[in-house]
């Protein structure tokens, strides 16, 4: 296969969309909802994102013949990850507070809180 090197991509647009944003982007969602569950901080968040980052390179090189140690395209890959992880958190940490905190705060969309 050719590789045709995009700005986001390495190999193709297709093999960017199913491993980086649906598969290791659930992974990372994932992630971003437990990390809030037990109230860790983000900065341990961002420890385990760089670690999935590295494991959706190691797929890419694995499965579709991209390159396992480029950083360019690693550091696509984690601030791709770095959005859903950090979306699945606020989301989670917004029910939370509004659900065990509800008598001082409402929910204000699925990013947020407010005081009631």
């Amino acid at each position: 296969m050719e590789k045709a090197n995009g700005l986001l991509w390495e190999v193709s647009a297709w093999e960017f969309v199913f491993v980086t944003i649906i598969l290791a982007g659930a992974a990372a969602f994932m992630t971003g909802r437990s990390a809030a569950n037990v109230w860790l901080e983000k900065r341990q968040l961002v420890v385990y994102l760089v670690l999935l980052a590295a494991a959706t390179r190691f797929i890419h090189f694995a499965l579709f013949s991209g390159s396992l140690l480029t950083i360019y395209y690693y550091v696509i890959d984690l601030a791709v990850l770095l959005v859903i992880g950090f979306a699945g958190m606020r989301m989670t940490r917004s029910k939370q507070m509004a659900t065990q905190y509800g008598f001082a705060f409402d929910r204000a969309g699925p990013f947020g809180w407010k005081r009631r």
